[in-house]
């Protein structure tokens, strides 16, 4: 489905007419413009783009069909200007405070950003950041009731990921989900950037992790060995789905491997000739990256995997006898929150490192966010003890050796 409505002659003509009135209508004003320094160019990402005036930002938002006026707090037009209509939202630039909807939304990317302390409001305390969890704990972070309106009008922004709430007037739309592959996910940095002026900050990180990124994936396509066959799949109420999102295929693509080409991608396990089919497939994959959903990740092992299977003889699969059964929930917090859904969404370097182990193990590297429960491995439980540095300062990204 495209989120993204065409723009009309009408809309460009608007947008045209807004741009010559914000950057001309006030240009004898004493208005101090945006520092050359604080401008972000999309490169990769597909469903949000940044345009600049003398003392204003709009972003235009696939996402929601929105576009995001942000207005600088030391300029006249803050004072004057205000929009909150189906098509336009206007925000105050740099927030002074904001909440998030922490079901959905990555707070990595904040804590690359550096704006955590600035963070005042969560949605529930299923968080997979240690420092975001201490922030909680230690009372600098409320957490507050989503369809508490009343409550969510206090911040400056209150951004989701989804838009299943009832938008209101300072809602922003934070959605890299929506993207095809993991870098424009992470391009994303540089949209959170926008509304706290720390685009020099969002262009450093971005350009850091694409280096990294790149890099790791001109070695592993570069490799002349074998290249095995990946299976993403998970169980749901007694049927085995194939997952083959976008950004999955592209990791296995950059990752030097090759996705599994099924004739379908659903099958009954009380089905005789689904359940045969499946076990056929099977046979001929290297590498199984199970996404069962489940409450209790600890409990997942390769005994759950081999009964949603249903399946006696198992001695063609190779993937189990070379040990290369995987999930991705190595990291976790309170069985809900996942850091693959968290940090590896602004740093996908990591995921891809990972995922060369997963398809070349050399036993020298540590993965981040997959465990292997062919060899029983467990998930790590995150908690707020486990964040070691100043909360204050933006987090670093971790750069994987390359070369």
């Amino acid at each position: 489905m495209d989120l993204a409505p065409p723009c009309s002659w009408l809309q460009a003509f608007f947008f045209l007419a807004l741009f010559w009135f914000l950057n001309c209508g006030y240009v004898h004003g004493a208005t101090p413009a945006v520092k050359v320094g604080n401008f972000s160019k999309v490169e990769d990402a597909a469903n949000f783009h940044i345009y600049y005036g003398q003392t204003f930002k709009v972003i235009k938002n696939s996402a929601d069909g929105q576009s995001y006026l942000l207005l600088q707090n030391n300029s006249r037009i803050a004072s004057r200007t205000k929009y909150c209509t189906s098509r336009i939202k206007s925000f105050v630039i740099p927030l002074s405070n904001y909440s998030v909807d922490t079901n959905y939304f990555p707070v990595s990317f904040l804590e690359l950003l550096g704006l955590v302390e600035s963070l005042k409001g969560i949605s529930t305390n299923s968080v997979a950041s240690p420092c975001v969890l201490k922030l909680y704990e230690g009372g600098q972070i409320e957490m507050f009731n989503s369809s508490d309106y009343q409550k969510l009008a206090d911040f400056s922004s209150y951004f989701v990921s989804d838009n299943d709430q009832q938008p209101a007037c300072n809602f922003a739309t934070f959605a890299p989900y929506i993207e095809d592959t993991p870098l424009q996910r992470a391009e994303w940095i540089k949209f959170m950037g926008a509304f706290a002026n720390v685009e020099a900050r969002a262009n450093q990180i971005y350009s850091a992790v694409k280096e990294n990124y790149l890099c790791l994936a001109k070695i592993a396509t570069t490799r002349t060995t074998f290249k095995p066959t990946v299976a993403w799949m998970k169980y749901t109420n007694g049927v085995w789905y194939f997952t083959k999102e976008k950004y999955q295929l592209k990791y296995v693509e950059d990752a030097g491997g090759e996705i599994l080409g099924a004739n379908k991608n659903t099958y009954n396990v009380s089905d005789s000739d689904d359940l045969e089919e499946l076990h056929a497939i099977l046979c001929t994959v290297e590498v199984v990256i199970d996404e069962t959903i489940t409450s209790y990740p600890t409990n997942y092992t390769l005994s759950t995997f081999i009964q949603n299977l249903n399946v006696e003889d198992r001695s063609c699969f190779s993937f189990i006898s070379n040990t290369s059964l995987w999930r991705y929930d190595k990291r976790v917090q309170n069985s809900i929150a996942l850091d693959w859904y968290n940090g590896a969404m602004p740093q996908p370097q990591l995921a891809l490192a990972d995922l060369i182990e997963v398809l070349f193990p050399t036993g020298n590297y540590t993965t981040t966010y997959f465990r292997n429960i062919a060899k029983g491995e467990v998930p790590i439980n995150i908690g707020p003890e486990m964040c070691d540095r100043d909360t204050s300062a933006a987090m670093d990204p971790t750069t994987v050796a390359c070369g």
